[in-house]
């Protein structure tokens, strides 16, 4: 990032015999600051992206709908270009106090759930490890989780992956995802849960766009905001009533529907 690289180039300012220490480090943070802002009007999308964190597990038809069908526009649309997407593939699973893993659709989903965090860890940006994320969620909505491998090689990642799974690693990871979903506030009660800048969607998550563009404080809009907007005004007229309420109705996976009966070493 050009920040860092800026704060890792050895630039000094000179000065005369007659400024001190405090003066030069006054200088060099207003320098800073001139060059952050910018480059913030520069290259806006950058420095005010929009945090969006999906907690989700890899077997809830509804969270593989939810990543199929919805989330996935955002890399057609361009939305992408304004959001720091998260993916935590936890959901409603348990730590045992042997520290085995309890999924809420079985043995199966804690398998998935390691390997979409090894791919995750592997591969940190977004567009790398999304389209493996993508073709299984695809597939386990087909009914042809079977062949999930091959989406390692349809996306273009190592099967070094598989490696992350059985030597422990990718438990290690789940662990801190587990951690980090049990620290949520609000408690998620259902996967899957969205939350954009630190807020919950609740069971709105559907409109997770309309949301996006709202708290997009850049200048750089995607068109995509432009049609969302024309569709929301025109829903509020023909129907008078909120957006919001459409996601009354979304299927979830709730959390107090799990069970302790499978378990993942």
């Amino acid at each position: 990032m050009p920040l860092k690289l800026f704060a890792q180039h050895n630039i000094f300012f000179s000065s005369s015999p007659s400024s001190s220490p405090m003066a030069d480090h006054g200088f060099f943070r207003l320098c800073l600051a001139i060059f952050t802002i910018f480059f913030c009007l520069k290259s806006p999308c950058l420095c005010q992206k929009v945090t969006l964190s999906l907690y989700y597990e890899t077997l809830c038809p509804y969270c593989a709908d939810f990543i199929v069908n919805h989330l996935a526009n955002v890399f057609e649309n361009g939305l992408i270009s304004i959001i720091d997407l998260r993916l935590v593939p936890w959901g409603n699973a348990l730590i045992r106090p042997d520290r085995t893993f309890v999924c809420q659709h079985g043995d199966s989903e804690c398998a998935l759930n390691i390997i979409h965090a090894c791919a995750i860890n592997a591969y940190p940006d977004v567009e790398k490890h999304f389209p493996f994320i993508y073709c299984a969620e695809r597939l386990a909505l087909e009914n042809r989780l079977n062949e999930w491998v091959n989406c390692l090689d349809m996306a273009g990642l190592s099967r070094a992956l598989i490696d992350c799974y059985t030597n422990g690693y990718g438990n290690l990871m789940e662990q801190r995802y587990a951690e980090e979903t049990s620290e949520l506030k609000p408690p998620h009660q259902f996967v899957p849960w969205v939350v954009m800048n630190n807020q919950p969607l609740q069971k709105d998550y559907q409109n997770f766009m309309m949301y996006v563009c709202k708290a997009y404080g850049g200048n750089q809009v995607p068109e995509v905001c432009s049609i969302l907007n024309s569709s929301t005004e025109m829903l509020r007229r023909n129907f008078n009533s909120s957006v919001e309420k459409l996601g009354d109705n979304h299927l979830v996976c709730y959390a107090t529907d799990r069970e302790l009966g499978s378990k993942s070493p």
